[in-house]
């Protein structure tokens, strides 16, 4: 059987559903597998997934891809795996149970955790930027494990012993996926290694005093291997027995891959839950002086690793389902833009979605949402509007700050995710920018680009080349704006930003 007679399937875990792609050897999508889990808030600030049901979904989704695709195991060359980064999970090895429920990234609880971080040194939130690239904040993973141990009956006294165990979703995944308890993989990839706060991003391995820091046993960590390599096969008993599992990339990383942003200078951006927006830097990692991430972009075997910095805005496309969801301003998503179309300007009003802080590049866990420069002008629409042009604003601060730090100016942005298929967001991002917006055929590139690291490490693809080869523009976007107005509305933006901050809720007990 050729290659062409073959094909790669990508687990993609997510942070509100689970998703099977497949895909032939032209990064076409054949079939596609998704089913929506729980999303658990105990608390204000708190956000939770059973890691159980997410196990049992992705089991559910891979059977309904190859199912539509009309394959079996036989015929996938290999399969990758892409999920929500800095999301937590510790689990039992014995009885392969998690015990507590995964703890998310968009979660604020380890607060403190971090804030006592912070106050034993004098470069407080940027204690360990130097050695992991990262500030302290809520987001990253390490904080997390460290409450589960803190806060979980029994749970330090296991990890101590050595039974517990720790990993972003995609060692949950790979462990599961390769036996559990009957000798699963314990391993997780460079990219999702880089987003823990326990990782050197000089050395690519855990380091001892981020460690220590955190106080989390080195027993509870996974093996950090290449995103592209042979880690094992499928289980005995399931979909995937013997099926080579031999990609990982963290979902943003993922999507920089699919997209093809190979050479130093080049990003995307991704428009989701929240919105990712990732510049190739090369092989040498940038420690960021502008509130931006220094993370592995991805490491293709035993290729030197490539960096990429990173700006991570909490809230994107969440912020259109909490105006359908909590507002009820409209029924259903998409509509959005043509209620944000029925006006021709945000008549004054600018919408800051801090709701859990904000992160870069400003990093204020206090920040909290505000909807400012309202008049008895405003309506539904310019409120819309407000929303959307609230992304774009987010991602031209970023872009400004990688800018900054890199010295490159980009020629072009690319982008992906559910939002590109607004065409006025688009429209508007262009506008702030200042380059244009291109848009891919193949709009699910996290998935791809997951697939496409474990098909390279077989051979299924020769090289990035092919997937340089197989990228193909579907639309792109050019700015329009008067510089003028394109400023005018950024300062604004800025002046609404400082609203935000310094917001205490007094009667929220710790």
């Amino acid at each position: 059987m050729s290659a062409h007679d073959k094909y790669v399937l990508a687990i993609d875990e997510g942070t509100t559903s689970t998703r099977a792609i497949i895909f032939d050897h032209g990064g076409q999508i054949v079939a596609v597998g998704q089913q929506e889990f729980t999303q658990y808030f105990p608390r204000a600030g708190w956000v939770e997934h059973d890691p159980v049901e997410v196990w049992d979904a992705i089991r559910a989704v891979v059977g309904q891809a190859l199912s539509k695709a009309s394959i079996n195991r036989h015929q996938l060359a290999a399969v990758g795996i892409t999920n929500q980064r800095e999301t937590a999970v510790v689990w039992d090895r014995e009885t392969g149970k998690p015990v507590y429920n995964a703890i998310v990234w968009q979660d604020t609880r380890t607060q403190k955790i971090c804030d006592d971080l912070a106050a034993g040194d004098e470069r407080g939130t940027d204690r360990f930027k130097d050695i992991c690239g990262l500030p302290l904040a809520t987001y990253f993973s390490g904080p997390k494990v460290r409450w589960i141990l803190d806060n979980v009956e029994g749970a330090r006294e296991k990890a101590e012993a050595g039974r517990l165990a720790m990993g972003t979703m995609d060692t949950w995944v790979l462990w599961n996926l390769t036996g559990g308890t009957e000798g699963g993989l314990f391993i997780t990839d460079v990219t999702n290694a880089s987003r823990t706060m326990l990782m050197n991003i000089a050395s690519m391995e855990w380091d001892d005093q981020l460690i220590g820091a955190m106080g989390i046993p080195k027993s509870m960590l996974p093996e950090i291997r290449s995103s592209s390599e042979f880690y094992g096969v499928g289980r005995p008993t399931g979909l995937l027995v013997d099926t080579p599992i031999t990609g990982i990339l963290g979902d943003q990383q993922a999507a920089t891959f699919g997209q093809a942003c190979f050479e130093k200078g080049m990003a995307k951006n991704t428009y989701g839950t929240g919105c990712f927006m990732l510049q190739n830097t090369g092989i040498d990692p940038i420690i960021s002086k502008n509130g931006l991430l220094t993370t592995v972009c991805y490491k293709i075997g035993d290729q030197p690793t490539v960096y990429a910095l990173e700006g991570s805005i909490a809230v994107a496309g969440s912020l259109v389902q909490w105006l359908r969801d909590n507002l009820k301003l409209f029924s259903s998503a998409p509509e959005v833009e043509e209620l944000a179309a029925s006006v021709k300007d945000n008549g004054g009003a600018y919408f800051v979605p801090a709701f859990s802080g904000l992160f870069a590049p400003y990093w204020r866990p206090d920040a909290r949402g505000a909807l400012v420069g309202l008049t008895r002008y405003v309506n539904r629409g310019h409120i819309a509007r407000a929303v959307l042009e609230s992304t774009a604003y987010q991602a031209r601060e970023v872009l400004d700050a990688m800018k900054a730090d890199s010295g490159v100016e980009l020629t072009q942005l690319k982008v992906d995710g559910g939002m590109t298929s607004n065409e006025l967001l688009m429209q508007f991002q262009a506008d702030q920018v200042g380059v244009p917006v291109v848009r891919p055929k193949v709009a699910e590139t996290t998935a791809l680009g997951a697939a496409y690291a474990a098909g390279i490490a077989v051979g299924y693809w020769s090289s990035e080349q092919d997937v340089v080869d197989n990228w193909a523009e579907d639309k792109s976007w050019r700015p329009v704006m008067a510089d003028s107005e394109r400023d005018r509305l950024f300062r604004n933006w800025k002046k609404a930003v400082t609203k935000t901050f310094d917001w205490v809720d007094d009667d929220v007990v710790e």
